[in-house]
């Protein structure tokens, strides 16, 4: 069979799975909607929360950065992994003793406010909305190349799908599905990579097979495959892939911004409610770790084996030698070749090719959206429509996001696998996806209407509420799907500064520091994500040809600024809380009952 057909196979059962999944653990009352109520085992817990955190910034984004980027890209597999460091040490028991649904909910009762509420309220809707563009951009990718249909329609139809198993199932039916979910996403990223590492090492550990022997099909000296890589990037003009281009206090605040964020982003806090006891949401935290450290420790393999592949087969080849995979995603829009010197062969050097096309894909829509029959060129390629080429040598554009979909087409493995690929990225998409949209609709329903707005609505109304509030933020988020502000793991990125300088310190403190009080938090949230929010729109949106070193503060990143937001946050909490009344002594008494969880709490 070909691709498609195995694809639209793979894809199509594993849809029924998560739709019968749904149907089978549908919720019924608004503990099962919002926690599943609280009877998740811990390792399923531990899947369903490995699937919730691995979204498509971790299956498709990551290694496509670590690809692009050589050394620095690692700044998103540390921080990503040292978060749940952090989540399972400082987090995650506490609040599952504090027993509530949400975060704004301990935000709200921590700090005996109504307004602290709503901000935390706020700072959730926002950070969600974030992350799930980039969750609904990887759902659209891959529909568009696999499915051969637009990237817009591609989001649509995992809106629907969202839409179906989110509204009606709720935490209970999310939590089941992604179990689901983890188990297609993660043989889906550990078959190809087992395979690519054969072939190019003859380690079938990818971890082992990174710094193995590369083997040179024309019999050269023997020689590893990251020195093999440097030699190839050198040569085309990048510069040597485990060489570093950033700063070391840039990929500190990165890093730092990925960690703390992990731990205060909502969707991810919320699993540890949904288990029966303390002991069980450290147990939930170690098996997470565990089904996380399988697929982050191929990433660097991944990315290793990708950036071979396409330095050895594409670089200075003939267009029309180029194998099919090239012009399947050429089909897409997601890789373009202009023959600027009209010799018929590939460039790929360093410097952006497309003015236009640098950034996200959606630029050149008239590209996207016409047919395979389109307008070609000399050498058959697909002919750009308005897009100014730039005047350095590099004639290919690659999207980052591609790296891991299109890794088993490089390297020529089978059609069934090519199908699997696809699957799992839809699988990690949208069970990110999914949890988040939960916890929009839970902020409203729960923490806007039923504990601020409307106390005495009834469950019914309060589980209808839930429902229309998951519809309307599955409508929103195909929004931001199908108009992203950048590559899915930078715009992932963004979420986790937002997290990280809202929530981790009001959180932190609320545990750990019986003298913080309602106007310190409110002070720290609004001021790190007024702060953050600002930095980030400025230098992405407002005047993207500042976003140079020359131009940052203290020489950190849009995507590192979250660590100084939360930095400004803590600051402003501490010193605003000193200079005010001190928390009612039945919030300091709750605060000290929290910092105990005992093992057999409930």
């Amino acid at each position: 069979m070909d691709v498609q057909t195995w694809t639209y196979l793979i894809v199509g059962l594993t849809f029924v799975l998560y739709i019968g999944i749904a149907i089978w653990s549908r919720a019924g009352s608004t503990s099962e909607f919002y926690i599943a109520g609280k009877g998740v085992s811990p390792i399923a817990n531990g899947m369903a929360t490995g699937a919730d955190w691995m979204s498509a910034a971790s299956f498709l984004g990551m290694a496509g950065l670590i690809s692009t980027m050589g050394r620095d890209g690692s700044v998103y597999l540390m921080g990503w992994t040292g978060g749940y460091v952090l989540l399972a040490v400082l987090l995650a028991p506490y609040l599952r003793k504090f027993g509530k649904f949400t975060v704004p909910d301990f935000v709200g009762d921590r700090y005996y406010s109504r307004v602290a509420r709503l901000v935390a309220i706020f700072c959730a809707i926002f950070v969600s909305f974030t992350y799930v563009a980039g969750q609904m951009r990887g759902v659209g990718i891959v529909f568009s190349r696999f499915l051969e249909v637009p990237i817009n329609q591609g989001v649509i139809i995992g809106m629907v799908i969202v839409f179906f198993y989110a509204v009606m199932g709720g935490m209970k039916g999310i939590t089941y599905t992604q179990v689901a979910q983890y188990c297609v996403l993660i043989f889906a990223y550990l078959v190809p990579v087992i395979f690519i590492s054969i072939m190019l090492t003859g380690n079938p550990v990818p971890q082992l097979g990174l710094g193995g022997t590369f083997k040179d099909a024309a019999g050269g000296a023997p020689v590893y495959l990251l020195d093999k890589l440097d030699g190839l990037s050198t040569e085309l003009g990048f510069a040597a892939y485990t060489s570093g281009k950033k700063d070391t206090i840039d990929i500190f605040f990165i890093t730092m911004a990925l960690m703390v964020g992990t731990a205060g982003l909502p969707h991810v806090i919320v699993r540890f409610y949904t288990v029966k006891r303390v002991r069980d949401a450290r147990a939930s935290a170690f098996w997470a770790l565990l089904f996380i450290a399988l697929l982050y420790t191929c990433a660097p393999a991944v990315a290793a084996f990708a950036r071979t592949n396409i330095l050895t087969k594409v670089s200075n080849t003939a267009y029309s030698a180029i194998p099919a995979w090239f012009k399947n995603w050429e089909n897409s829009g997601l890789i373009a070749w202009v023959d600027k010197n009209q010799d018929g062969k590939i460039q790929y050097t360093a410097g952006n090719a497309f003015a236009k096309m640098e950034g996200a894909a959606k630029v050149v829509p008239s590209f996207q959206g016409a047919s395979k029959e389109g307008a070609r060129g000399a050498s058959g390629e697909r002919l750009l429509e308005n897009v100014a080429t730039t005047d350095n040598a590099n004639e290919l554009y690659i999207d980052n996001d591609i790296m891991v979909l299109a890794n088993p087409e490089i390297a020529g493995l089978p059609n069934w696998v090519i199908g699997l690929v696809a699957a799992g990225g839809l699988a990690a998409a949208l069970s990110t996806a999914a949890g988040l949209l939960l916890v929009i609709s839970t902020s409203v329903a729960h923490d806007l209407v039923k504990r601020t707005l409307n106390p005495g609505i009834s469950e019914k109304g309060e589980l209808l509420c839930a429902r229309v509030a998951a519809g309307l933020a599955v409508v929103v988020a195909g929004y931001f799907g199908i108009n992203p502000p950048g590559f899915v793991a930078q715009v992932v990125a963004f979420a986790f500064g937002l997290a990280a300088s809202s929530f981790f310190p009001a959180i932190i403190l609320g545990i750990f520091w019986k003298r913080m009080n309602r106007e310190g938090a409110l002070a720290g949230m609004i001021t790190g994500i007024t702060f953050t929010t600002a930095y980030i729109v400025y230098f992405k949106f407002i005047s993207p040809e500042l976003n140079t070193k020359e131009h940052w503060l203290f020489d950190i990143s849009p995507e590192g600024i979250g660590t100084l937001g939360m930095l400004i946050n803590f600051a402003v909490a501490i010193v605003v809380s000193k200079f005010t009344p001190a928390p009612p002594q039945d919030v300091q008494d709750m605060v000290e009952s929290i910092r105990y969880p005992a093992n057999n709490a409930k």
